[in-house]
């Protein structure tokens, strides 16, 4: 079974380059979401944190993630935590809330995103304050599937 060690490696590697929309190197994103739910004692959704834009915005494809060892129930949080093309993002956002270890991970997601400190460093704030809170929204109206 592949380890956090792994997902913070593959994490790296697939972010390596980028910036989020604040300037800032995006693999810090992942390794925050990572340790807050280390500091919560579940590992399963560190892994999926640390992992959840890999699929999204790089080469890694949810196959690749499956042949490095990752569990099934870990794939198919990342599957719902990956936007589809031509997906609305309303959608999107009521897929990845249905999922049980999705949601929690995604809600983590959005409300890094409204963090102050990276919001006053974004040049288009409002429109992405007014995205994410409407996410966090569809989250909390969205019914978990058991």
């Amino acid at each position: 079974m592949a380890t956090l060690e792994r997902a913070i490696s593959i994490a790296a590697e697939a972010h390596a380059g980028q910036l989020d929309k604040a300037g800032t190197p995006y693999i810090a994103h992942p390794m925050r979401l990572m340790a807050r739910f280390l500091a919560g004692g579940n590992e399963e959704s560190a892994i999926i944190a640390t992992l959840h834009d890999v699929v999204q915005d790089s080469k890694w494809t949810l196959d690749d993630l499956h042949r490095e060892g990752f569990s099934p129930e870990i794939l198919s949080a990342l599957e719902a935590l990956t936007r589809r093309d031509g997906e609305e993002y309303v959608d999107y956002i009521r897929r990845a809330a249905s999922h049980p270890l999705a949601r929690f991970v995604k809600e983590a997601d959005i409300r890094d995103n409204l963090a102050e400190e990276r919001m006053e460093k974004v040049y288009d704030r409002e429109r992405l304050f007014n995205k994410y809170s409407a996410g966090l929204r569809v989250i909390a109206e969205t019914p978990l599937k058991r």
